[in-house]
């Protein structure tokens, strides 16, 4: 479960990163500010400052489109081995969910 999180942790620093580093470079903000912005965009909570320029748009628009799939990945690789350890308890197995005679 550990190395899980850990990965899942890796995956929201790379994409914090990327935020981070477009915000500042492509938007203009100042780093503090491309912190903010990326992090609120990656929890869902919305943008805080004001985009003026078109790239800075854009990017903003795509950022938040990975921001949702990174939240989705996220949340399957965090609760990935505890799924596992449920299925080992009831003892289900891919045989489960095969048909009768198959």
């Amino acid at each position: 479960m550990g190395a899980c999180l850990l990965f899942a942790f890796n995956i929201l620093a790379v994409a914090l990163g990327i935020g981070i580093a477009g915000y500042h470079f492509i938007a203009g903000f100042d780093w503090i500010d491309a912190l903010l912005n990326a992090s609120m965009i990656l929890t869902g909570m919305g943008p805080v400052g004001s985009l003026t320029g078109t790239a800075a748009k854009i990017f903003a628009s795509g950022y938040a489109l990975f921001s949702g799939c990174i939240f989705i990945t996220v949340i399957a690789v965090a609760l990935a081995p505890v799924l596992h350890r449920i299925l080992h308890r009831f003892h289900i197995d891919e045989t489960d969910f095969k048909g009768k005679g198959q």
